[in-house]
């Protein structure tokens, strides 16, 4: 389907439906493209319209990312919050121009990250609540520096969380991950937490259990 001139570069798989449809919003890793999520777009429920995003910051020699990691910081991986909470609220932004250009479902809207994309999606899920429905995070963590002050007092009733982490993972540590239960459970967030044996990405396994939990839950 030909994308509108919005302001993020992006793919888009129409729904099968024909009049709204419920949405889901992809966010790739760093270094990555609106290309890689977008692969198994075909392979999830025919109902949703599926938007794959482009993040803002071009890398070299080829991707994108929400935000600077540097790779050098002497406590280990620093993010550029600042970067990323700019990139969260242009990711908000695009939501709203897309509210207006396509036929979604503004109460049914999903958002599902892999790797710094979790993280950016967890920014928005827990920084505006009220947008979401759903939350796919694969491989990623809650970072509360990357979250809209007063966060702690939004509803977060209606708002449903799927999280899964290697347990092997060689780049975003699995502790890291483990972190996310107890932070979410204290919001009161529906969550479904798993790990699997592998490293940095998704196996067929946790592939298929995300899928069977969005059926469940859109």
């Amino acid at each position: 389907m030909t994308t509108k001139n919005l302001s993020l570069t992006h793919l888009i798989k129409p729904s099968s439906l024909s009049g709204k449809a419920p949405l889901i919003l992809m966010l790739h890793g760093y270094g990555s493209d609106e290309n890689d999520l977008f692969s198994f777009a075909s392979e999830l429920p025919s109902e949703y319209m599926i938007i794959s995003l482009k993040a803002p910051h071009s890398l070299q020699p080829m991707g994108n990312a929400w935000y600077a990691i540097n790779f050098d910081a002497q406590q280990g991986k620093f993010s550029d919050v600042e970067q990323a909470i700019e990139s969260r609220e242009l990711v908000k932004k695009f939501i709203d121009e897309a509210l207006e250009a396509y036929p979604i479902d503004s109460d049914n809207i999903t958002l599902l990250g892999f790797s710094q994309g979790t993280i950016l999606s967890f920014a928005l899920g827990l920084s505006y609540p009220h947008l979401f429905k759903n939350i796919i995070g694969l491989s990623g963590y809650v970072d509360p520096n990357m979250l809209k002050a007063g966060y702690e007092s939004n509803d977060f009733k209606h708002l449903q969380i799927y999280n899964s982490h290697g347990s092997s993972d060689q780049v975003i540590p699995v502790e890291w991950a483990r972190n996310n239960k107890p932070f979410l459970e204290k919001l009161d967030i529906d969550l479904t937490y798993e790990e699997y044996p592998v490293g940095h990405g998704i196996n067929p396994q946790n592939f298929k259990s995300f899928k069977s939990w969005l059926e469940k839950n859109n």
